[in-house]
């Protein structure tokens, strides 16, 4: 596990370390998924849990301020009802569409985030920002490519796949 002084520091240096990992963790998140531990679900929901005790989003926010959040119908729905908006509106104002055709928001950082770094929409923000970074999802096997680009936004999941390799360690899929 990798610990900084301040969480600037930390996520100043989270490319260059997630980016020395990364071939490391590919080659672990392969054999992860040929066959997982039975108990998985229930490691990454305690690795989770512990990282999150110890770090504080609001000291980071890297992930409002450098990617955007896939925006679901839904989302876009309740948040622009939330803005007393209609969704048309809200989306004009707000997001575009990405190659994937997915709504998105125009540009980075995030519209919403304020420069305490708290979320003006918090809320009511969008299900991809509930749960990112989709470090405790069940059969989080299935998401290493996610979790692959996500250790180089966040600290905490830098610091849960560590701690997951650690506790893994003596897993030998076959």
């Amino acid at each position: 596990m990798y610990y900084f002084y301040n969480m600037q520091d930390f996520v100043n240096n989270l490319p260059k370390l997630a980016k020395d990992k990364h071939n490391e963790n590919k080659k672990f998140f392969a054999k992860l998924k040929k066959k997982p531990p039975k108990d998985l679900d229930y490691v990454m929901m305690d690795l989770n849990e512990k990282e999150f005790d110890r770090t504080d989003c609001l000291q980071c926010a890297n992930c409002c301020k450098t990617t955007g959040p896939l925006f679901t119908d839904k989302d876009v729905e309740r948040i622009a009802k939330h803005f007393k908006m209609k969704t048309q509106q809200f989306i004009e104002q707000y997001l575009r569409i990405d190659e994937d055709n997915d709504y998105v928001l125009q540009a980075v950082p995030c519209s919403f985030l304020g420069a305490d770094n708290y979320c003006s929409i918090y809320e009511v923000r969008p299900k991809a920002c509930r749960e990112f970074p989709h470090t405790d999802r069940k059969k989080f096997q299935q998401i290493s490519n996610l979790t692959l680009k996500n250790v180089a936004i966040c600290p905490a999941a830098f610091n849960i796949v560590e701690a997951m390799k650690f506790r893994l360690q003596n897993y030998k899929p076959t």
